[in-house]
């Protein structure tokens, strides 16, 4: 047992030897590898790193030749360069060298000039001054005697001159301006045609009988005397046979009085009571009337919008004349002459139609309110908020104010053609006569005029002027101061033409 033991020991040491031995030997074996592996290395390193080196000291040595080359090449540009800009240096410099020669040479020959300038000039001076003395001396007038007298015969000149130059440019403005004018004027009128009829101050009222005469003059005249005083108009009753007549200033009053007489005919109670009846109902008839009046020119005229009061002062123009023109048939025709106008020139046409319409609106109360119809109507207008375009026609379509729009001009214009119209106007016997004395008289007020004449109804005045005293040029002059005053002084309807002249005769008998 114990020997088996000890043998099992003994082997396990001889094992453990051997093992430790052989372990011993591949330890050191693997070293002896490890280490030459390990010198292998480090000899390929060694080789690699000289060979590293040799590269990089071979691409430094390239880099430093290159930028040497670089540097070399740089320099040689730079002082190509600096020779280039030396020579340009140098040619510049020898041409300011010349330049500066020349400008020397140019000064001497100006002063060496100027001085023979100036030395002319003194002979000039010299021998100017000798002939002014000369001329002094054989004129007898001073130098400035003689200036004088001729700034006077160059403003005399100048003053034909420019007398020649104004009367060429009005000729052909003033023709071309009428050209246009009358084709406009011409084209509208062609397109709007309107009947005039004379109005009167008297309605003539048929009877059924004279018997009604009585009847209307009631006992100890009652009724007429309720019949007048209700209405304001004076009733006529003479020996005209199965008429009465009613006569009054205010149409409105006198169709009022037409319709009440109308209906007391025709339902042959007259007493005052019923009388009182009869013009109460024909005062809303007539208001009726107007009204309908205004709205159906509104309508015809293409014009809307008006204030209601506006409409009914419309209205009331039917039953107010101007010259024996109605003022409501005339204000339509203006509105529709202004539109057309306006149409041809391309402006506005509302705005022109309504100011046309509105123009004579004033006349609608120019019996109850104080002041010319113009300003009436313009207070009217801004009352009732109408544009200031409609405003200013207003008030300068007679010319109370310069026209400062188209649309004023064409109300202007469309007024005066409305009114000119043959048979539209009429005035009595007397104004005329008067207007036409007073035509006469303004046209004989002025200095160099003989006499003169209005001729064709006052449509046109011919002036006789003395030739020693007034010349052709002056002949322009008096006749725009002539036709100033007549459009300043005199009211007319339409337009005058104030022809001027000038008459020379020589006269020597034979013997």
């Amino acid at each position: 047992m114990d020997v088996t033991i000890f043998i099992v020991a003994g082997t396990a040491l001889v094992a453990f030897v051997v093992g430790y031995s052989i372990r011993k030997y591949l330890v050191e074996a693997k070293i002896a590898s490890v280490e030459k592996e390990a010198k292998r290395i480090l000899e390929e390193a060694e080789k690699k790193a000289e060979a590293q080196k040799r590269e990089a000291v071979l691409e430094a040595k390239e880099e430093v030749l290159k930028f040497r080359s670089e540097v070399e090449k740089e320099s040689r540009e730079r002082r190509s360069e600096l020779q280039r800009l030396e020579r340009r240096l140098l040619q510049k410099e020898e041409s300011l060298d010349r330049k500066v020669d020349l400008n020397e040479k140019k000064e001497e020959t100006l002063n060496r000039k100027e001085a023979e300038i100036e030395a002319t000039k003194a002979k000039l001076s010299e021998v100017y001054n000798q002939q002014i003395s000369e001329l002094e001396r054989i004129s007898g007038m001073g130098s400035e005697e003689a200036k004088q007298m001729l700034l006077s015969d160059i403003e005399k000149e100048s003053q034909h001159e420019a007398a020649l130059l104004i009367k060429d440019i009005e000729n052909k403005a003033r023709e071309e301006g009428e050209k246009r004018a009358r084709n406009i004027i011409s084209l509208a009128i062609q397109r709007c045609a309107a009947d005039h009829v004379a109005e009167t101050t008297v309605a003539v009222m048929p009877l059924p009988s004279d018997e009604m005469k009585g009847r209307i003059i009631g006992r100890e005249g009652r009724n007429i005397r309720a019949f007048e005083t209700l209405t304001g108009i004076d009733l006529i009753i003479d020996d005209t046979p199965e008429a009465v007549i009613l006569s009054g200033f205010d149409p409105i009053r006198r169709e009022t009085a037409r319709i009440a007489l109308e209906k007391l005919i025709v339902d042959g109670r007259i007493h005052p009571a019923r009388i009182e009846e009869m013009v109460d109902k024909a005062q809303k008839e007539v208001t009726t009337q107007i009204r309908e009046a205004g709205e159906q020119a509104t309508f015809e005229t293409g014009v809307h919008g008006l204030h209601p009061e506006l409409i009914t002062l419309l209205g009331r123009l039917k039953f107010r004349t101007s010259y024996g023109q109605n003022v409501l048939k005339h204000s339509i025709e203006v509105a529709h002459l202004a539109g057309l106008m306006a149409a041809e020139i391309g402006t506005d046409v509302q705005i022109a139609k309504r100011a046309g319409l509105l123009h004579d609106i004033g006349k609608s109360v120019d019996h109850e309110v104080e002041g010319p119809h113009v300003a009436i109507g313009v207070d009217l207008a801004k009352k009732y908020r109408e544009s200031q375009e409609v405003i200013h026609a207003i008030a300068s379509h007679h010319g109370d104010e310069e026209p400062k729009s188209i649309i004023a001009v064409l109300v202007q214009a469309a007024d005066a053609v409305s009114a000119a119209r043959p048979g539209a106007r009429r005035e009595t016997l007397e104004a005329y006569i008067k207007r036409l004395a007073r035509l006469e008289e303004i046209a004989n007020s002025f200095e160099g005029v003989e006499k003169s004449f209005a001729i064709q109804a006052g449509r046109e005045v011919r002036i006789m002027v003395k030739p020693e005293k007034v010349d052709d040029l002056g002949a322009v002059y008096l006749l725009k101061d002539i036709t100033k005053k007549i459009e300043r002084e005199l009211d007319y309807p339409g337009q005058i033409k104030v022809v001027i002249i000038r008459e020379t005769r020589v006269v020597e008998y034979a013997k």
